[in-house]
């Protein structure tokens, strides 16, 4: 599969999920930081919002994690791996995070089928 394809999946899987996810970095004592935020796609990148310590985090450690959550119900949330980057729009009012995808599956919930895959890949890492 080549990238483009595999991205034009992955934007399709995003669009159905909808624009709220979940951005998991890492704090400069190895302990994790989430937080909710909005996530468009701009030009092969997801752009997210961030503040300061969501800033900071990406500064030092550029590896971070979107997770899409299952409608209630659902059989897969969406887990998306990617490398942050803070974007520099002087215009913008809040900063931004642009993320370029470097992996991403659909993993199974709880809710799903149990004779489904448990793991399907949408991008794979490169």
């Amino acid at each position: 599969m080549s990238v483009p394809v595999a991205l034009a999946a992955l934007v399709e899987r995003v669009d159905d999920f909808g624009e709220v996810a979940y951005l998991m970095t890492v704090g400069g004592a190895g302990l994790p930081h989430v937080v909710a935020v909005g996530a468009q796609w701009d030009d092969g990148e997801l752009v997210v919002g961030a503040g300061r310590q969501t800033m900071m985090n990406v500064s030092a450690r550029p590896d971070v994690t979107l997770l899409w959550p299952a409608a209630p119900g659902g059989p897969y949330c969406l887990i998306v791996d990617g490398t942050a980057r803070v974007r520099a729009e002087p215009t913008e009012a809040s900063e931004t995070l642009a993320i370029t995808p470097t992996a991403a599956v659909l993993h199974r919930t709880p809710e799903g089928d149990p004779s489904a895959p448990s793991c399907m890949t949408v991008l794979s890492r490169s």
